[in-house]
């Protein structure tokens, strides 16, 4: 089996689960992306831009260098390359990083409005808060830069404004969780606010604990 074989056929199984449940808002598009960091490596696995999910193969995912120099590949690699490189060079502990257009999540993000932390389970995994990342164009310096300034909170969940979100772990399987993650939360948030009445958040000792967990892993 070649070197980078078994990073491919994760990203190809995650992606197309992602695809097929709706993450990625359109089940006939390209939208959203998927990436590993290659262990021992400056190097990380994405998939490609433009390529209909369901054609997605193993010789299709691309193989960057921390310089965004293609080490293997025949596709052009996603146009958010680089929106997955800061998130790699300012996060150590972060090997998975997915980017979604998720339906629930995507609602507060065009809110440009935070979840708060709600249950123990999701601050458990995704931190204190999900904050937003301030609107830049799909694929641009400035979206990278707004990132960067986000990344410092360690966090595991980030909404992007007017864009949808964006996930990470330390494995590709707990990215993957986070972003099913993510989407309960954000659905019952939704719900909970189109109701009315009192949001209860978690008790800051609570989250005090679930975060110092968290990051102790």
């Amino acid at each position: 089996m070649e070197k980078y074989q078994r990073y491919k056929l994760q990203i190809v199984e995650c992606t197309q689960w992602l695809s097929n449940n709706g993450y990625f808002g359109a089940l006939r598009g390209t939208g959203g992306n998927v990436s590993m960091r290659i262990e021992g490596e400056d190097t990380f696995a994405i998939t490609p831009s433009s390529l209909p999910y369901d054609q997605l193969r193993p010789e299709d995912i691309c193989i960057l260098d921390f310089d965004m120099k293609p080490i293997e590949g025949e596709r052009q690699p996603s146009v958010e390359s680089g929106f997955h490189l800061v998130t790699y060079k300012n996060r150590p502990k972060i090997n998975a990083v997915i980017h979604t257009h998720q339906v629930y999540a995507s609602i507060f993000a065009i809110l440009n409005r935070p979840i708060p932390p709600l249950f123990d389970e999701v601050s458990l995994h995704l931190g204190t808060s999900i904050d937003v990342i301030p609107y830049a164009l799909s694929g641009s310096g400035d979206l990278i830069d707004n990132a960067a300034t986000k990344l410092g909170n360690m966090c595991n969940a980030y909404l992007i404004q007017n864009h949808g979100a964006m996930c990470m772990a330390s494995t590709l399987e707990k990215a993957w969780l986070n972003v099913e993650l993510l989407e309960k939360t954000a659905r019952i948030y939704y719900g909970a606010l189109s109701i009315g009445g009192e949001i209860t958040q978690l008790p800051e000792d609570i989250v005090g604990l679930l975060d110092e967990i968290r990051k102790a892993k």
